[in-house]
């Protein structure tokens, strides 16, 4: 009788020990599930702002070629005044002469 006790002793104490494995599995996959949860709003977060910071790039970007090229026009005529100035003053010492 007492073999049999034993083993049933036995039997009631790997019983529990699983039964405490299996709750501590529960709980870190409880907590794995509320980290990927997190992680997930993280994600979706740097989604947005990743679009938003594509958005404002592009703006900043279409704003640098328009100034750029006003500037480049800006010189042209600066240039185009200049040269205008020259090719006068020569023509009229030109014809002076």
């Amino acid at each position: 009788m007492e073999n049999g006790h034993g083993r049933l002793q036995q039997a009631q104490q790997d019983v529990e020990e699983v039964r405490e494995i299996m709750l501590d599995n529960l709980t870190k996959a409880s907590e794995r599930e509320g980290k990927l949860g997190d992680l997930e709003n993280r994600a979706d977060q740097l989604l947005e702002q990743s679009k938003v910071f594509y958005k404002t790039a592009n703006q900043v970007k279409k704003k640098t070629q328009w100034e750029n090229m006003r500037l480049k026009v800006i010189l042209g005529v600066i240039v185009g005044v200049v040269l205008l100035v020259i090719i006068v003053t020569v023509v009229v010492i030109s014809v002076q002469s």
